[in-house]
């Protein structure tokens, strides 16, 4: 899997400090055999650490005068197939789930039940998730009816939103992208008491039968990651009506995309409207 994000602008910059997630996470489905971060210009300090959430940063430090920087994460991922069995309503109920939430503690795990900068669980997220959830229903019957209604009730429009978009536009409008549908699917389920990751990563597009598997095709994608007491982290990608599985490759997981931003920092000098190029590759080894 090789990842190039590139910046380009019309005017110099004179030094950047940079954090990038692009180290492949290790999990029960995936392991991360190789990994490395080409930079196209001299840096004179890199470190590498693991946040709290458990992912590889990576920090850099360039003074090089440029307009152009190119970063390039190369790995190499071991992936586990998932059982993407149909959704029976079968396993530990969402109202047994709840109990035992309120009767074991854990910090890291009720860190990702608060609401953070961009998810706000409030009485619209709690109102929309409300018809997937009932007592005796199992919790992964529930999470997947809503990962179903999103997938319907959503329709995918790149340009409408960014960013900055609040989850509100995105329901009153049924519009979005990946990135929105996580966040969405995120903020329900904590507004109904359940502990939820957005997940980020690529997912590999497989062509059609007979066709060559088009160069560029993989893309950036986010997903969600649920807490049952039964399987642990479970993960669903609302913008396909999937439980992710062996086209998933998982990067980074956080409270929301703030936590998880591939690649940012911090420029001196540039211009506002700088050129991002984003570029992925999955290629399978048989």
């Amino acid at each position: 899997m090789t990842c190039t994000t590139t910046y380009k602008n019309s005017a110099r910059v004179t030094h950047c400090y940079n954090l990038a997630n692009l180290v492949p996470r290790n999990n029960a489905r995936q392991k991360c055999i190789t990994n490395k971060i080409i930079i196209s210009l001299h840096f004179v300090s890199s470190h590498k650490r693991t946040d709290y959430f458990g992912n590889q940063r990576h920090h850099f430090e360039i003074q090089t005068p440029h307009t152009e920087l190119s970063i390039k994460a190369e790995s190499e991922v071991e992936l586990v197939e998932s059982n993407n069995e149909p959704n029976l309503d079968i396993g530990i109920s969402y109202a047994e789930v709840l109990r035992y939430l309120q009767n074991n503690s854990d910090v890291r795990r009720y860190s990702i039940c608060l609401d953070s900068r961009i998810i706000k669980a409030n009485k619209e997220l709690t109102e929309y998730a409300r018809p997937s959830f009932s007592s005796s229903r199992s919790l992964h019957a529930c999470v997947a009816d809503l990962t179903s209604r999103i997938y319907k009730d959503f329709s995918y429009t790149p340009g409408f939103t960014n960013i900055a978009t609040p989850l509100s536009e995105v329901l009153e409008h049924k519009k979005g992208v990946w990135q929105d549908f996580a966040h969405l699917q995120v903020g329900c389920l904590r507004a109904m008491g359940i502990p939820a990751k957005y997940v980020s990563g690529y997912m590999e597009t497989l062509p059609p039968p007979g066709q060559e598997k088009l160069v560029g095709a993989d893309a950036t994608h986010a997903w969600v990651s649920y807490f049952s007491p039964e399987e642990g982290w479970v993960e669903f990608d609302p913008t396909n009506d999937v439980r992710a599985g062996g086209q998933h490759i998982v990067t980074a997981e956080g409270r929301d995309y703030y936590d998880v931003t591939p690649l940012k920092g911090v420029i001196f000098g540039g211009d506002k409207d700088h050129i991002l190029e984003v570029s992925v590759d999955v290629a399978r080894q048989f």
